[in-house]
């Protein structure tokens, strides 16, 4: 799932940027088997042909949307992980992070991409290993957090609060799907409570 390399790394870098934009838009359209590449590429405004010069496949875009988030995904860890107080910091952001959550902009993509791993071995990898990354960068950040305050910082116990936050903050995607009235001032507080409890205790 390579890309091709380009003479001008600026403007394929822009003309990629251009693919992936329109893919987005194809996939939580019409899902990732729906989307053709021929619909990509009319929604992109140039021909399927030239898209191949930036992508082999479908299976190529996707890779780039998984690299796309762990970069994303690095970048809040490591901002949190720059506060005096990290496990504060994340109890603190919990508003804006559970409004993006429940933000069809923010999980209608992921949850595509999660689907097409349930089917597709080679994304369901990639999917896998960005995110065994990811999580090698939160539990040294939970744990560093949990050692300030004198908690229990073991790797099996700060691993088990890692994946109890991780599983709250995707499950909210399912759930606003599934029940859209979701009271998200009530929520909110909820989820302040949980935080605070699987992160300061």
């Amino acid at each position: 799932m390579t890309e091709k390399r380009h003479i001008d790394p600026e403007r394929a870098a822009n003309r990629r940027r251009q693919v992936l934009d329109a893919a987005a838009t194809c996939f939580r359209r019409s899902g990732f088997h729906g989307a053709s590449m021929s619909e990509i590429s009319k929604t992109a405004g140039m021909s399927a042909g030239h898209i191949y010069n930036y992508f082999a496949s479908k299976d190529a875009i996707i890779a780039a949307f998984v690299e796309e988030n762990e970069t994303r995904v690095m970048d809040i860890i490591s901002d949190i992980g720059s506060q005096p107080d990290p496990l504060q910091a994340i109890i603190d952001d919990v508003a804006q992070s559970v409004r993006d959550n429940l933000d069809p902009d923010h999980w209608a993509l992921p949850l595509e991409i999660a689907a097409e791993s349930a089917r597709n071995p080679a994304i369901a990898a990639l999917s896998q290993e960005a995110d065994r990354r990811m999580c090698v960068r939160f539990l040294a950040m939970l744990k560093a957090g949990r050692e300030k305050h004198g908690l229990a910082a073991d790797d099996a116990t700060v691993e088990g609060r890692m994946q109890a936050v991780i599983c709250l903050y995707q499950g909210l995607q399912l759930r606003v799907l599934n029940y859209p009235g979701l009271p998200v001032d009530e929520l909110v507080a909820s989820f302040r409570i949980a935080m605070r409890a699987l992160l300061l205790t």
